[in-house]
């Protein structure tokens, strides 16, 4: 059910993106497989929206529901959806605890739904947004409204969490290590990855991948090392993995500071991610403190990322926030063709190149790409 009482602006600001039936029933359905018996959990979703995680067949009642949101207007909607169950209208991001919900230290306790994201130091909706727009305890306060809330479940001592999240809090090292007293205490043990174009109000021109997830308490948590070795699935049956060698390992994503720039060496722009560069340029003309200084020693690699470039339109969304991937001992035995066709967008370089000649092969190029994706590749 899609919000109707918030505007865009306040939508973005907020995090607020409801969830579709279906990705509730599908995340809901892992919850069904792992517990067979509810009637000794409580369940919560604090930012429970409109109410969509309680509108589900569990395998059997649970103890209790409860809903929290600091949205007073959903709340009254989600009351007159459900009266048999418990709502609290406060904010979950403050004085976190169990007795804010009337819950006691001994209940068995299951945390659900989709929690708020909204990361505000992102460049996207950035003309409209305003930071924080409510209270976010210190010990909790980080870039990103999902990863708070995640260190918030992390405070409610739940035996399962079964929510919604973006794959790069997983799988982005910064992010991991973020959410570092949550995933040293959770082990995921059951997701499944969807598309952020699937949901109502979000980006509409790239997609990024959205993991319904399941952790269960263990005190051997999730380790960040085998989560970039295990295989995900998507919602349209796709198989994927994250083992693949990354241009970091070759180059430099970001400037560095404090380096004086000669006027003569090539330049480049900033590296993030693959959504990143489909929406950032590749070489530059002129130096800012958003750009790198090329070593030329390894201007072939940035000839790669230009050439890569060209090529997001056949990488599937879900790997929108990964590095730009690289098969190095494939790409050495082809780089005159990548270096050609990068020559030609940018006629510009050829000076650091000493007049030297390339021979493209599109062909190869093509072939290079499938290779690496595989069964990824999209025509």
């Amino acid at each position: 059910m899609d919000q109707k009482h918030l505007t865009y602006k306040e939508v973005t600001n907020l995090g607020c993106y409801y969830t579709p039936p279906l990705f509730v029933n599908k995340l809901l359905k892992m919850l069904n497989l792992e517990v067979i018996d509810f009637s000794n959990y409580t369940i919560i979703d604090s930012s429970c929206g409109y109410g969509s995680f309680f509108n589900f067949n569990y395998n059997t009642k649970p103890q209790r529901f409860i809903g929290g949101d600091i949205d007073e207007s959903a709340i009254k909607i989600a009351k007159d959806k459900f009266p048999e169950i418990e709502f609290y209208n406060l904010n979950a991001l403050q004085n976190i605890n169990r007795i804010n919900y009337n819950i006691s230290e001994s209940e068995k306790l299951i945390i659900v739904g989709n929690p708020p994201y909204n990361d505000i130091t992102s460049k996207v909706k950035m003309n409209i947004k305003k930071g924080y727009l409510y209270h976010i305890d210190e010990d909790i306060k980080t870039r990103d409204l999902g990863i708070s809330f995640i260190l918030g479940y992390n405070k409610l001592n739940p035996d399962y969490v079964c929510i919604l999240h973006p794959l790069s809090y997983l799988i982005k090292k910064a992010n991991y290590e973020l959410l570092s007293p949550f995933f040293n205490n959770y082990l995921i043990i059951n997701s499944l990855i969807v598309n952020s174009q699937d949901f109502s109000e979000t980006s509409k021109g790239t997609g990024f991948p959205i993991i319904l997830a399941l952790y269960k308490k263990e005190k051997k948590g999730t380790n960040f090392y085998q989560i970039m070795r295990q295989d995900f699935y998507t919602i349209s049956d796709k198989k994927f993995n994250l083992k693949f060698d990354s241009i970091k390992n070759y180059i430099r994503k970001y400037p560095r500071k404090f380096i004086k720039y000669d006027g003569n060496s090539p330049l480049f722009w900033t590296m993030r991610d693959i959504n990143a560069l489909k929406r950032s340029k590749t070489f530059v003309k002129e130096f800012s403190e958003n750009t790198i200084i090329i070593d030329l020693r390894k201007i072939e690699y940035y000839c790669y990322v230009d050439v890569f470039k060209d090529y997001i339109k056949n990488i599937p969304y879900y790997f929108g926030n990964c590095d730009v991937m690289i098969d190095n001992k494939e790409f050495l035995k082809i780089k005159d063709s990548f270096i050609a066709r990068c020559l030609e967008k940018n006629p510009f370089l050829s000076k650091y190149f000493n007049g030297q000649k390339f021979k493209k092969d599109e062909r190869e190029i093509y072939n290079y790409f499938k290779k690496l994706l595989g069964d990824n590749f999209v025509y």
